[in-house]
């Protein structure tokens, strides 16, 4: 007998939210919630949606829009349209080697993937399965010599841009997960509530669990052997992840990374400029999609003074609550050049795989292109103050 989980929606997915209703029947409770929560009481997490949906673009009619185009130059590669796929981690516990498969949807749509450090598949399995190399997100570790390596490791893949997390002094407190066992100590019977959850999905325990094997951390099976429990990867981040990183480690990656390099995590026009001052290339507005600390202005409140700020200095990129291509396009006109979607292509793949992914990006491309033509726009590059009522 199928349970709820297995059941199909009663409409073909056609927007990000579609999917995540989707995602939300299929996985365990656990890790919907992971990659769904946000930190604290998640006020943060909504104002990124909430915050975005009150942006009101400009309507123009009677002007020339017979050609729409949404393609830019961005750190060297040319995209479809400004989208990127953002780091996940844990997401091939979501899908059969899900990163590849996400990998395989961007690049059949133009757009770059971008591989976590804690991603379940390696770097070098999400290169072999394309023809385009990923990005490769990096979080400081204290252990350097890892880093190092693992920095080796993507430049050696041919990935053209580090994305290194800077907002991860610490992991934000993420109630969802402690009350899903999922971090702290929990005791016998959360353990055991925990394992019923994955039982009352089969579903997922079939496709995911015993058909998406080797369940590790491809980038860091050296150091941590094997996804094993919940409890022993939170021991892990916690002994690597290092507060006591500053604008003067950027020198240090500079030394190990020739490509170019991006810095995701940044809030404060302040920050941005010292981003600016420490010679990256670009720099991600994020407040890491209000899992870290709560209570912060959202990206769609932070990102206009941000730009005006750095905008012509660097190349500004930003992620939180993209949701439909609307959304993207309201970034662009707060003065991004290009958005990143995280949680929208972890529904996905957790939905459909890379068919999911993939129909996801025609969505967002589809939304764009209409909300560009009726803001009397013929390209994203136009898009920008006068594009906002």
């Amino acid at each position: 007998m199928r349970t709820s989980a297995d059941r199909p929606l009663n409409v073909q997915p056609a927007t990000v939210r579609d999917y995540r209703e989707l995602a939300r029947r299929r996985l365990p409770r656990q890790l919907f919630d992971y990659a769904d929560g946000g930190a604290y009481e998640e006020t943060t997490m909504r104002a990124n949606e909430s915050d975005l949906e009150k942006v009101l673009l400009r309507q123009r009619v009677m002007r020339d829009v017979s050609v729409r185009e949404q393609s830019i130059e961005l750190l060297g590669q040319e995209l479809s349209m400004p989208v990127i796929l953002g780091p996940v981690g844990l997401a091939g516990m979501f899908a059969p080697r899900a990163e590849v498969q996400a990998a395989r949807a961007a690049e059949a749509a133009g757009v770059p993937f971008t591989e976590s450090t804690v991603s379940i598949c390696s770097i070098e399995e999400v290169a072999e399965a394309t023809s385009v190399p990923p990005w490769f997100q990096l979080y400081v570790m204290r252990d350097r010599a890892y880093a190092e390596k693992l920095m080796a490791r993507a430049r050696e893949v041919g990935s053209p841009v580090l994305m290194l997390t800077i907002d991860l002094a610490v992991v934000g407190a993420r109630h969802r997960d402690t009350r899903n066992a999922m971090v702290g100590n929990p005791s016998t019977w959360a353990k055991v509530r925990r394992g019923l959850d994955i039982a009352s999905h089969p579903g997922w325990v079939k496709s995911v669990a015993l058909g998406g094997k080797p369940l590790t951390f491809g980038n860091l099976a050296e150091v941590v052997p094997g996804a094993r429990t919940p409890e022993d990867f939170k021991g892990w981040v916690d002994s690597q992840f290092d507060p006591s990183v500053t604008w003067d480690d950027i020198a240090w990656v500079r030394e190990h990374w020739k490509g170019k390099l991006v810095v995701k995590g940044v809030l404060d026009s302040e920050d941005a400029r010292r981003a600016v001052d420490a010679g990256v290339d670009g720099i991600v507005v994020s407040n890491h999609g209000g899992r870290q600390l709560d209570a912060v202005p959202s990206t769609a409140s932070a990102l206009p003074g941000i730009a005006e700020a750095v905008g012509s200095q660097t190349t500004v990129i930003a992620d939180g609550g993209v949701r439909n291509g609307l959304d993207m396009v309201k970034m662009l006109a707060l003065g991004a050049r290009a958005v990143i979607v995280g949680r929208a292509w972890a529904w996905a793949v957790a939905a459909e795989g890379q068919a999911g992914v993939e129909n996801m990006l025609k969505v967002l491309r589809a939304d764009a292109d209409v909300a560009l033509a009726l803001t009397g726009s013929n390209s994203v590059t136009e898009l920008g103050p006068d594009s906002l009522a």
